[in-house]
């Protein structure tokens, strides 16, 4: 009986001594939630004093967190602004992770394989076009029967990194667009139905007859959901895919504080309508021990996530890339 009391006190003992997770909360962009959700799982094998907790709100969410200091890093796939920048009360650094596509779903009978121009895509955002029979569909489609149906438009309803990588794209094909709407996280839609997050688009385009929505690659796979062709400005119709995305970001500029647009690049091979995401992160951690647990996964997000990538339909970023970003985490101080 002593030994058995003896062995039950051990065992208590053994559990109240078990050290507590360390909880890092992030919150913002859907569009890399796939990929980061695979991240955070995988690094618990990694180093298991470390949980993270991200809640999938959308960009602009994102960066009000990180600004208002709730959440330990950010997640957006639009660039923050200068004035932004300027509100935070330390030093943000923009942390490049993926990049990605945004494609043009739809909801028809059959699911035919569309292609559609910039230009096209614009009007039909604008409400200028309003029927799937519409001549400026149908002539980019010959053989495909369009039906004579109303278009919905569908698009996000918060602050979103996919819609300013969408809106940018617009601006940078259709005057109309760049002049009345513009690009941002959020924009005054002329058109159309809202839908929170990827998740709430897809929903919206996949229960919708008729619906056209824009969301990211792997959430059209993951609801098998057509999506168009889209030409480029070489006058190809590219498909989004890792091959697209990654001749994009090969063409990029990519500036010291990887603030960048990738956005209707030039290149045969270049899927137009395509994006990075990023972390944002302070480069003074307040919380030492967090800090150097952040610090610590996004080195291991380098080297060993960004081989996960493609399994997710994301690009990972280039080898030159990644060491130049590796050196930039290395100067975050905590």
């Amino acid at each position: 009986m002593k030994k058995i009391l003896l062995a039950g006190l051990t065992g208590l003992l053994a559990v109240t001594a078990a050290p507590a997770q360390m909880l890092i909360n992030g919150a913002g962009a859907t569009f890399p939630y796939p990929i980061y959700s695979k991240w955070f799982n995988e690094y618990t094998k990694v180093d298991g004093s470390v949980r993270f907790n991200y809640q999938s709100i959308g960009s602009g969410g994102g960066q009000k967190q990180i600004l208002s200091e709730t959440v330990d890093f950010g997640a957006s796939d639009g660039p923050m602004s200068d004035d932004s920048l300027a509100k935070a009360p330390g030093k943000l650094l923009h942390i490049p992770t993926v990049a990605g596509a945004d494609v043009v779903s739809y909801n028809l009978p059959g699911s035919p394989k569309l292609r559609f121009d910039g230009p096209t895509v614009a009007a039909i955002f604008l409400g200028k076009i309003r029927k799937w029979s519409d001549p400026a569909i149908a002539s980019q489609n010959p053989g495909v029967t369009l039906p004579d149906q109303d278009i919905l438009v569908v698009h996000r309803s918060d602050g979103s990194g996919t819609t300013y990588i969408f809106t940018d794209y617009l601006s940078s094909v259709s005057p109309e667009w760049k002049s009345k709407v513009g690009k941002g996280t959020s924009v005054n839609w002329p058109v159309g139905l809202g839908g929170k997050g990827n998740e709430g688009v897809s929903g919206q385009v996949k229960q919708s007859p008729g619906a056209i929505g824009y969301i990211e690659l792997a959430y059209a796979k993951q609801n098998k959901l057509p999506y168009a062709d889209i030409k480029n400005s070489s006058g190809n119709y590219i498909a989004a895919s890792i091959d697209s995305v990654t001749a994009a970001l090969a063409t990029a500029e990519i500036p010291d504080d990887f603030r960048f647009s990738m956005v209707n690049p030039p290149g045969a091979d270049a899927y137009p309508i395509a994006g990075t995401t990023w972390l944002l992160v302070y480069a003074r951690q307040k919380d030492a021990a967090k800090g150097r647990k952040l610090v610590e996964f996004l080195k291991w997000a380098y080297q060993e996530g960004e081989k996960m990538a493609a399994s997710l339909d994301y690009a990972p970023l280039p080898a030159n890339v990644q060491a130049r970003v590796l050196q930039r985490i290395g100067e975050i101080k905590y």
